[in-house]
């Protein structure tokens, strides 16, 4: 099914939540390690959506604690998580809120990942494509229209 075209200069800011209606797919190791068609996505200005899926969607034993955290204006305290499978360590390339803002807690203790850091993620059957730079976890699809923040001149935006 096609997608209508997005701008992620039109989306939001401050973000706003809504339901991925997409079935969501992320591969580790060679492994499925997630799959589910209840996530949600964030979609904020000049970022391609970021995904989260609830924890029942990952594969026991894939998710393991990760030291540190960080904190977002919006959705409030993060915690991180390192994900493992088929002998592959992605070191904190998950993080989820387990006591977010009010606007944000539908996806308390929803996990979302770098797809840069997995071996592939997938939004249907189409391969997405990680936000540029390495701080924002946003996920590219084919519909989305940028410039995306995230690459080198971009943190002022």
């Amino acid at each position: 099914m096609t997608r209508a075209p997005e701008r992620v200069a039109d989306y939001p800011r401050p973000p706003r939540l809504v339901p991925e209606t997409r079935r969501v797919r992320i591969v580790l190791g060679g492994e499925t390690i997630a799959e589910t068609t209840a996530a949600w996505r964030v979609e904020e200005t000049y970022h391609p959506p970021t995904i989260y899926l609830p924890p029942a969607a990952f594969v026991p034993g894939v998710l393991r604690p990760a030291p540190g955290g960080s904190h977002c204006e919006w959705k409030g305290a993060a915690r991180y998580w390192t994900l493992g499978a088929g002998g592959r360590l992605a070191e904190s390339a998950g993080w989820s809120y387990p006591d977010p803002t009010p606007a944000f807690r539908p996806i308390r203790d929803h996990i979302a990942v770098y797809a840069g850091r997995m071996d592939a993620c997938f939004l249907d059957e189409e391969k997405v494509t990680p936000q540029p730079g390495g701080f924002y976890g946003g996920w590219i699809t084919s519909e989305l229209i940028g410039p995306f923040k995230g690459g080198p001149g971009t943190m002022a935006w």
